[in-house]
Formats: structure tokens, sequence, C-alpha cells
């Protein structure tokens, strides 16, 4: 019996998801991807783009003609122009994330990978929404889950994620990291496939808290947190200074690393990963992985949007499927 395909959600209309979608035929021929997208959207964006590209819809018993781009119809409130984001269809974006997250719940789909979305015109569009992360937590009624980066030969976590800098520090608590560490290892094992992952760890405070004169979360939070989780058999280097963490010798001897906060780790990610990075959400019930990128409308129906993020998601997709 062959797999489920994949689910794919073009993300907000007005931006560079469709752009990004319609090449998935010519760029990965041999992968089986359901985009869930309004066809007239993909129709007419295609034609922008000068793509010759075959849309067929969707059927769950059979797949579509070789070459062509599996649709699953979700239609739009109103029509979309590229760079011009419109709240009419805020809840159309959220329409083809539900169908995603219902058809992995239920195996339709095998996982689910996620074009950009804007949350500002979603907010606007009287639906109060944070990100594809919380959203994705909230829908498939799991209490907590982990932002991680891939890309540029890392994996990188995050213990907390979209904050301003000066709640961080009161964010950081012992049962905050007990719980990430465990979500973070319990994936890294059974969705990466690692039987004993090793994870570094960086401290809050510049040079880890210089023994306490730089600060004491690493004395007082982090370290015991890590000790307990260290006397259950986890393999938990830090926590060490962000500054020099991210060498590659370091990196060599670990599968991941666990950032305090957001703009700690991520910004070395992206600057390695040029690109071609990938965001994974851990903890879910069902495996998610996304472009490590935004809208870009300006790029919009320009034919000059870099499709390397998408596809390194969707391969990572299918490979923890696979697994």
């Amino acid at each position: 019996m062959s797999r489920p395909p994949l689910a794919v959600t073009a993300g907000e209309p007005a931006g560079i998801g469709p752009d990004l979608a319609l090449q998935l035929p010519r760029l990965l021929p041999e992968q089986r991807c359901v985009v869930i997208a309004d066809r007239r959207l993909l129709a007419e964006r295609a034609a922008q783009l000068g793509l010759a590209v075959e849309l067929a819809d969707y059927r769950r018993d059979g797949a579509a003609p070789s070459g062509a781009l599996e649709v699953l119809h979700v239609p739009l409130a109103a029509p979309a122009q590229a760079g011009e984001l419109n709240p009419a269809n805020g809840r159309y974006v959220l329409n083809t994330l539900d169908a995603a997250i219902d058809g992995c719940v239920s195996g339709e789909f095998a996982a689910m990978v996620t074009a950009p979305v804007h949350k500002g015109v979603i907010n606007n569009a009287g639906v109060p929404f944070t990100g594809h992360t919380e959203y994705l937590a909230e829908r498939t009624h799991t209490q907590k889950v982990v932002m991680m980066l891939a890309g540029g030969g890392m994996r990188v976590a995050l213990a907390t994620t979209h904050l301003p800098l000066r709640e961080v520090a009161d964010a950081i608590t012992a049962p905050l990291l007990d719980e990430v560490i465990r979500i973070l290892h319990a994936d890294l094992v059974h969705k990466f496939g690692f039987a004993a992952p090793r994870i570094l760890v960086a401290g809050l405070n510049p040079h880890a808290g210089e023994s306490g004169h730089m600060g004491r979360e690493e004395i007082d939070v982090i370290e015991p947190a890590l000790a307990q989780l260290r006397a259950e058999g986890m393999q938990l280097i830090g926590p060490l200074p962000a500054d020099t963490l991210f060498n590659p010798d370091k990196l060599a001897q670990a599968d991941a690393v666990l950032a305090m906060y957001h703009d700690q780790g991520l910004p070395v990610l992206k600057h390695a990963s040029f690109g071609a990075g990938i965001n994974i959400t851990l903890g879910l019930p069902i495996i998610r992985t996304s472009v490590d990128h935004g809208t870009a409308l300006d790029l919009a129906g320009s034919g000059r949007a870099d499709p390397g993020s998408l596809i390194e998601a969707v391969k990572l997709a299918a490979q923890l499927a696979a697994r």
C-alpha cells in the first residue's frame, strides 16, 4: 500500500506561497504532494508567472496524472492579487490549515507542510491569531509545543519564542525547561531517529552568567533543571555561552541545540542555511514542517521567489513520515 501524500498549504494568497507551491511538480516530481488552496488562485498565479502547470483535482483514491499538481480546492472569499493583502481572505487561510490538520489527524495525509501566512491580515479579519505553531497546538489539543528550525547543518530549538526580550528571563523557569527538553528529546528519538540525542543547551546571560557575575539564571534555574534530566539519562551539555556554542567542533558533537530565546539561536541558523531553513513544530501528534521565511509580498507574482526552503521542508516532512 502506498504511503499517504503530503499536504502543502499555500498560505497567504497574496504572498509567495502559491508561487512556490506551483513549482513542486517540477522540483520534486517523485514526491506526491496535495496543495491545499483555491484552484483558480493557482491557475491565475501560474498564468502570471508564465508556468505551464497542469492542475488536477485531488482524489483520495488515486494520484493525479504524472507531472500534474494535485489540488484540494478551498475557495477564496474574494479574488486575490499578488502583493495586495485582503482581510476578507483571512478565514480562507485558516480553512486551508484546518483541512491539512484534519487530514493528518485522520491519516489521509502523512504530514503537513506550510507556506507562510500573514498574521496581521488574519487578525484584521477579526480572528485572533498569533501564528501557525499556536494554532496547530490549539487545533490538535496539544498542551505544549516547541519550535525548532533546521538548516546549515544545525537543529536549533527554542525555550521561548515570540516574547519581548525584557520578559524572557522571567519566562525561563525550571518547569518550562523540563517540559521543553522532554519534548525536544522525545521527538529527536521518535521522529528523527536518534537513539540517544545529544543536546547543547545555551545559557541565558553573556558568558553563561560568568559564575554569577553576569546573572544567576544559569546557577539558580538552568543547571538544576539540566541536572535532574541528566539523572534520567539524557545527554545535555551546558549551560554554554551562546557566543561560543555555535562553533563547528561543538556542533559536530551534538544532534540539536536549545537556545533560550528567539534571537539567540535563529540568526546563526538562518545565516548558515541561506534561505533553505526549515521550521518544525515538535510535540504535535502529527508531523508539521514549514518554510522559515515570510510572505514576501514584494516578490509575489514576480518569478523571483526562491523555493529552496519549501523544497527542504517537503523533503524533511517526507523523511519524518517514512520513519
